[in-house]
């Protein structure tokens, strides 16, 4: 979705939510005969869509007087929709969204403030790991209820580790030590040992916060110029060591496609993705995968929200809509009927419920790497500003700047540093 399509969704959804809130009185307004129905919008296939259907079902049998109206379609396309939605009167009581736009929407009021229902435990977040409930606070406003945990997870391809008789990379080795490493393995596998990161603002974000800053301060850049060129540095030094595959190769690597990571296309020994992405990686490749935490302090990773529900402040049902998301996320029957299919769930409890029946070896690794992390995750950073996807991109452009040696890192670094400055102020 374009940043301007977007903008104009939401500016009218700005203008049209002071009517809906002066027309919505008290909580369950407009309920028919004690009737209440919610309606609830989110992304997915059909295989979220049926899992969803079914937790609403059974908080159904718990609460006849709740029925729900449900839509749900592709990602593509999903936030073009929610941003009509908003803007008309047809706007979801309950929604999902991500963290490329929660900020968007909460700071035009399109969320309901939910802190007042967290702190009577109407929403109970208290088996949450604090840094994930944290990470849906815009403004010191809780806009979005955490629905699944994630965090960056470097994959690696085990089987041909193994193979040439080769060490596993681990947790809390440093940066220069993985270039390392990989410069080493990828010789005697004859495959480049790392995909090359540096367009990849996760790897990025992490690398940031082990040295001392953030990727963004508020509404502003948490980084220079410098910090940029450095980054690009480290990783024209791990191409120029063969550490890397080549310029072309890393290009494939950088679209987001499981299906072009380089650990699945064999061009590669890792990949650099959520970590929650590992069963559906795994599943494309016939060798067996582990997953580390990045490089570097692992402290520097957080409890990434997979997702979020939110609930539109404009609902005249406020009240139901959170004791439903409130229910998804707590209630063990519903969370062993969702299961990870949004990430692993953000109540610890229902995770280890969840984990202990999962036989996928792959999420059991993906669960493993959480259990581990969360005793030493960092505090949660601020939620993304507007602009957060224009950002992402140029980091791209300027990297693959890099990598083709069409810019010098130092060049490469103006560049992407301009447009993420033009992207956030924009």
């Amino acid at each position: 979705m374009t940043a301007p399509r977007l903008l104009r969704g939401l500016m009218a959804a700005a203008l049209v939510l002071p009517l809906a809130l002066a027309g919505c009185g008290g909580d369950d307004s407009g309920s028919k005969d004690g009737k209440t129905e919610l309606t609830f919008f989110w992304w997915g296939g059909e295989a979220r869509a049926k899992l969803t259907q079914q937790a609403l079902d059974l908080y159904h049998s718990k609460h006849p007087d709740v029925t729900f109206k449900t839509t749900w379609q592709a990602n593509q396309g999903y936030f073009d929709k929610l941003a009509t939605l908003t803007a008309g009167s047809d706007a979801p009581d309950i929604f999902q969204i991500d963290d490329n736009y929660l900020a968007e929407y909460a700071t035009r009021n399109v969320t309901e403030d939910l802190t007042s229902y967290k702190d009577s435990g109407k929403l109970d977040v208290t088996k949450f790991p604090e840094s994930l409930w944290k990470y849906g606070v815009v403004n010191d406003k809780l806009a979005g209820l955490a629905f699944g945990e994630n965090t960056q997870g470097l994959v690696f391809n085990k089987t041909k580790l193994e193979a040439a008789k080769q060490e596993l990379p681990k947790t809390g080795m440093s940066w220069e030590d993985l270039i390392a490493w990989a410069q080493k393995a990828g010789a005697a596998t004859k495959i480049p040992g790392t995909m090359d990161p540096s367009a990849d603002y996760k790897a990025f974000w992490v690398w940031l916060r082990q040295n001392g800053k953030q990727f963004y301060n508020g509404n502003q850049l948490g980084f220079t110029k410098d910090d940029v060129q450095k980054w690009f540095e480290l990783w024209k030094g791990a191409r120029d060591a063969k550490a890397t595959p080549t310029a072309d190769i890393i290009h494939e690597g950088n679209a987001t496609d499981i299906t072009k990571q380089t650990v699945v296309t064999g061009k590669a020994l890792t990949s650099w993705v959520w970590a929650n992405q590992m069963p559906d990686i795994q599943k494309n490749t016939k060798d067996e995968l582990g997953v580390v935490a990045y490089p570097g302090d692992p402290s520097a990773q957080w409890a990434r929200a997979s997702m979020y529900f939110s609930v539109y402040r404009g609902s005249k049902h406020k009240d139901a809509a959170v004791d439903v998301i409130n229910f998804l996320a707590n209630d063990p029957e519903a969370g062993k009927i969702l299961g990870t299919d949004r990430g692993l769930p953000s109540n610890l409890d229902i995770r280890a419920q969840v984990a202990a029946t999962t036989t996928d070896p792959a999420m059991k690794a993906s669960i493993a790497l959480e259990d581990e992390l969360v005793k030493k995750f960092g505090p949660s950073p601020s939620v993304p500003p507007k602009g957060h996807s224009k950002v992402k991109t140029e980091l791209i452009k300027a990297a693959e700047a890099a990598q083709f040696g069409t810019a010098t890192p130092a060049a490469a670094a103006e560049q992407f540093f301009s447009a993420a400055q033009a992207a956030v102020s924009g």
